[in-house]
């Protein structure tokens, strides 16, 4: 079985779905809550991949969240080395940065809610996300969770922009043959971002809306997390 280590900022950020499909698919995850003075490993040695959750803080945020440091080192020693590594809105954001791009405040202001994701020609024939790009082709749209200030500003050289939203803002990006980072939250139902919403008064119209779609959501996000999970047990193989 493969093992995923997998980066938890904070208590209301947990694995969630992704946790749960990748599970299903045969994973073994290590989670390590950082926020709670788990260690992180010295590398990726003992896993077959590297999973980097969301979190309230910033990217660059190392100075109070000292976890952050070392999170970027494993990143790049996935993606470096080949190994599988998926980070999600701050672990997109981290993957970034620590991978030479940047990160700033969303242009046109706090994005909250459901919007489609605007794959483009690359994501056609992506392992994870092909067959969510041939499906908004035929004019069946990838809904997704949005819950972020920050996003990618200048994506790292050598990587790939799959998808946009509809602000422009990059939502998908390919950093490496088996290395990807959403900006958008797959992992997400109704029951956790209720816990962001209760200190956020605009949040109750999107919340609604993001329990209302629970089911197309899982239905759309859980192939390519169980190809991530393929995509483990070929690295390991060529290891």
């Amino acid at each position: 079985m493969s093992t995923v280590l997998v980066v938890q900022h904070e208590d209301d950020a947990p694995a969630g779905w992704v946790g749960e499909w990748m599970r299903a698919a045969g994973a073994v995850l290590d989670i390590r809550r950082c926020h709670r003075d788990e260690p992180l490993p010295a590398d990726l040695g003992e896993h077959d991949g590297l999973v980097v959750l969301g979190g309230e803080m910033g990217a660059t945020d190392d100075a109070t969240c000292p976890w952050l440091t070392p999170t970027k080192a494993l990143i790049r020693e996935a993606v470096h080395g080949g190994q599988p590594m998926l980070g999600v809105c701050l672990g997109h954001q981290l993957a970034a940065v620590a991978l030479g791009g940047t990160v700033a405040r969303a242009p046109k202001g706090r994005q909250i809610g459901v919007f489609d994701v605007g794959w483009n020609a690359d994501a056609a024939d992506d392992l994870l996300f092909a067959g969510l790009a041939a499906e908004a082709a035929a004019g069946r749209p990838t809904p997704a969770v949005q819950w972020n200030n920050d996003v990618v500003d200048e994506p790292p050289g050598g990587s790939t922009v799959l998808a946009r939203g509809p602000s422009g803002t990059i939502q998908v990006l390919r950093f490496g043959p088996r290395a990807w980072g959403v900006q958008l939250h797959p992992e997400v139902g109704r029951d956790i971002v209720a816990r962001w919403a209760q200190t956020d008064p605009s949040a109750p119209m999107a919340l609604d809306r993001i329990g209302a779609l629970e089911s197309e959501l899982r239905a759309v996000w859980q192939p390519p997390v169980t190809a991530f999970v393929d995509q483990l047990a070929v690295g390991r193989a060529s290891a």
